[in-house]
């Protein structure tokens, strides 16, 4: 069981509880694997999926995942909803929570969203990306990839290269790659760069070449020109030059290396399109993987939110 009502963050997860979701999303990758993807886990359960960004992969996963547990589910999404007409977060939880849902999917453009959202209902909230600060289930499906593909997570050196200043992505993957023992590096530009990353742990570059030489994991992060201000960065072909993971930074890394990424790619920019459709890119993985772990963080907090509806 997981201790916690929602899963908000890795960075209140234990390691202990972080491999519990990674284990039962191996017996939920079992049934993806089957000709009919379907088992009434969660027959009779409302998933409320509430999205005030867009999103592709992220909503898509969790649909899916609910659909495969057989839950039912509600899509809200904000530009469609009665957010356009003014309506307030604390008033959408209301109406959620009339909905009878068991668990609200929350993406917001602002950080701590879920974790207000959270207050005020009695449902269990997922966390599926809270401005610049987490996004705990894109995490977990990354550890369960590297997992997967490596055969641990214990003893890796994960680099991370890119927007790490804006990036909710490597916020909660330094958490949880952190509490699993592997070790962690960030490399960009000093501009994007937050002030406090050692402060975390990781060894911090701004040598993209020192970054990931030796590296088992080269997780590569999209450049976040929806939340850029001006001044930060010269120019995109600059940015490739300097940063783009091509094949031959790619061969600086250990020969067995993994090349990540969140999508969506800019393809030529901070990744280079042969690396991408390479032999060591596991993106299209990531994909697959995000469903099975959102299975499975679905059916711990349904079946704890079950849990607690029967003895309160």
């Amino acid at each position: 069981m997981l201790t916690q009502k929602d899963l908000l963050g890795l960075e209140e997860l234990t390691a202990d509880e972080i491999k519990l979701i990674l284990d039962t999303a191996g017996a939920m990758r079992e049934v993806m694997t089957r000709e009919i993807k379907k088992v009434p886990t969660l027959r009779g359960r409302v998933v409320v999926n509430l999205f005030y960004e867009p999103s592709t992969r992220t909503r898509a996963s969790f649909e899916l995942a609910a659909k495969y547990l057989s839950a039912d589910t509600v899509n809200i999404s904000a530009g469609s909803s009665s957010v356009v007409k003014g309506e307030g977060l604390l008033d959408t939880a209301r109406t959620v929570s009339a909905l009878g849902a068991d668990v609200v999917v929350l993406r917001h453009r602002a950080a701590g969203a879920a974790a207000f959202l959270s207050r005020y209902v009695h449902a269990a909230v997922i966390n599926a990306g809270d401005g610049m600060h987490e996004h705990p289930t894109q995490a977990l499906l990354d550890l369960y990839t590297i997992r997967e593909c490596k055969g641990k997570v214990q003893g890796l050196t994960v680099t991370f290269v890119g927007d790490i200043l804006h990036s909710r992505v490597a916020r909660s993957n330094i958490w949880g790659l952190s509490k699993l023992g592997a070790a962690v590096r960030v490399c960009g530009p000093a501009t994007l760069l937050p002030p406090g990353l050692d402060r975390l742990g990781v060894q911090v570059f701004t040598s993209v070449d020192e970054a990931v030489a030796g590296a088992d994991v080269i997780y590569v992060l999209r450049l976040q020109r929806e939340r850029f201000v001006q001044g930060l960065l010269p120019g995109e072909e600059e940015y490739a030059r300097l940063y783009g993971i091509n094949e031959k930074r790619l061969a600086r890394a250990s020969d067995d290396a993994i090349v990540m990424h969140p999508g969506p790619l800019n393809r030529g920019v901070e990744i280079a399109a042969e690396v991408a459709d390479g032999s060591r890119s596991v993106i299209t993985e990531q994909v697959a993987n995000g469903v099975a772990v959102r299975m499975a963080c679905l059916y711990l907090l349904a079946r704890r939110e079950a849990d607690d509806k029967l003895y309160h």
